[in-house]
């Protein structure tokens, strides 16, 4: 960091973050407009420290992973079932999240899938497995970057729509890493438009089946429950695959617009091996495609993505595969960025402040138009920073329940004309599915982020213009092709 960047980021940059969080955390609740009516101390504690670590991980003023281990912290301290004695005697009726809760995401499920993720790409790399698997699946898109970058964009999308999209982006982040290798130093923005495939492709991706992405799931089964509206998964899929498809083709020019290729060829070599095979290279390989194959029928055996991503890192660690000098070359820093984008969602939720905010707004007395716009543009935002599955949870419920209200009412045609009930809730899910900003939006953007190649103002202007032109196209697309009232 040069003299002037220091001072910028300390001197002009951080006073202003901490003046707006202190300005939040003291405010008068009027403040917050109809959500002030409602809120809670803690709740209002939530909102300071949700402004702090949105700015802090835009304006990477500490590095991302510092920021998180703040957050965590500070939640802790203030807004946890054992936080700092004096700030729990409120007054009212505030809830304070477990403390339990906010400690356990530093071994959450999904940080977990990312540990196994980090082993899987450290033993591929280790017995040269990556650049065989990266050759084969890339051999279709020839050797210009730019096909291959949309090879990349392609079987990731694919992969994505059949399998959980974190378990994906920590599988081609095995794959990918002799790509980043092929690309000289000087093309670090060839590089950088390769890293960012991984989450775009896998968001996006993933909205192309019902089980794509949990939100999917989550207006589907909402739908049957209380609307009394069925979809099969080829319903699904037969309108929302063309909309991935046309996604991915503009994600791909603006990757390629913004990040150009100096390269002329990604060449895969591969380093002639002399070594006598042990058994390690054949517990490498088996286990991997075992791992694999577990990811991508998790519909048919049941267990989960995140207890599977354990396996590899059991077998290697018991065999010899992967030994302790391996353990460095983990990616710590991400495990712990991750954990602070899941405390913050504990803190959100836990708090009962997403719900707040949601019903805080009168969706009730809107227009239709303006109905579809808030709830996708609250959706969208929240889940920048919050599960997306905990932000599709809590707002299409809502959502169909207001629509129950409106198909009762004298707006039920025009309702229907947008897509009624359907088109609102799908709309809702393809929003969380196009949140991704910031390392912390979305696992796949966090595994970007392992890099080293993506900064934060990257993730942000590729993701905004992705998601806003995202939610625009999906706001036309799902409100004709989802007339199932």
């Amino acid at each position: 960091m040069s003299g002037s960047e220091f001072n910028i980021k300390y001197f002009v940059l951080l006073p202003i973050v901490l003046a707006v969080t202190v300005f939040l955390w003291c405010c008068p609740a009027s403040v917050f407009g109809n959500l002030g009516d409602v809120i809670t101390v803690t709740q209002q504690r939530t909102i300071a420290i949700f402004a702090f670590a949105a700015l802090m991980w835009i304006f990477e003023i500490v590095p991302n992973w510092v920021t998180s281990l703040m957050v965590i912290v500070i939640s802790l301290l203030t807004i946890s079932s054992k936080s700092i004695s004096f700030l729990m005697n409120t007054g009212d009726a505030s809830r304070f999240v477990p403390m339990k809760e906010l400690m356990r995401s530093f071994a959450d499920p999904v940080v977990m899938l990312f540990l196994g993720g980090f082993v899987l790409a450290i033993v591929a790399s280790k017995y040269g497995m990556d650049v065989t698997i990266a050759r084969i699946l890339l051999k279709p898109f020839g050797r210009k970057p730019r096909t291959v970058l949309l090879g990349v964009l392609i079987v990731i999308s694919v992969f994505s729509m059949f399998m959980s999209n974190t378990a994906t982006a920590a599988m081609f982040l095995a794959f990918l890493a002799p790509v980043f290798a092929s690309l000289p130093d000087t093309d670090k923005k060839g590089k950088v438009g390769i890293a960012l495939a991984i989450p775009i492709a896998a968001n996006i991706g993933g909205i192309g089946t019902p089980i794509g992405t949990p939100p999917n799931a989550t207006a589907v089964g909402n739908l049957e429950s209380m609307a009394d509206i069925s979809i099969t998964f080829g319903q699904w899929a037969v309108r929302m695959i063309p909309f991935v498809v046309v996604m991915i083709l503009f994600a791909w020019v603006i990757l390629c617009a913004f990040f150009p290729f100096k390269s002329k060829e990604i060449v895969l070599e591969i380093k002639k091996d002399d070594h006598k095979r042990t058994y390690k290279d054949y517990v490498a390989w088996i286990t991997f495609g075992l791992t694999i194959l577990l990811w991508m029928t998790e519909q048919l055996h049941g267990i989960s993505s995140n207890i599977v991503a354990l396996i590899p890192l059991c077998v290697y660690t018991a065999t010899g595969v992967f030994v302790k000098e391996d353990i460095k070359e983990i990616n710590w820093e991400i495990l712990w960025l991750v954990a602070g984008g899941f405390a913050l969602g504990y803190a959100l939720s836990g708090t009962g402040l997403a719900k707040a905010m949601i019903e805080s707004i009168p969706f009730g007395s809107m227009n239709i138009i303006v109905v579809f716009s808030v709830a996708g543009l609250v959706c969208y935002i929240l889940s920048n920073f919050i599960s997306n599955s905990a932000t599709a949870a809590l707002l299409i419920p809502i959502m169909i329940a207001m629509g129950n209200g409106l198909l009762e009412s004298g707006n039920a045609e025009v309702f229907n004309t947008f897509g009624g009930q359907a088109g609102l809730s799908v709309f809702i899910a393809v929003c969380a599915s196009l949140a991704m900003c910031l390392p912390i939006s979305t696992p796949p953007n966090a595994i970007a982020s392992s890099t080293g190649l993506v900064e934060t103002k990257y993730m942000l202007k590729v993701g905004l213009l992705v998601g806003i032109i995202g939610l625009v196209f999906g706001f036309f697309w799902v409100t004709r092709f989802f007339p199932f009232n």
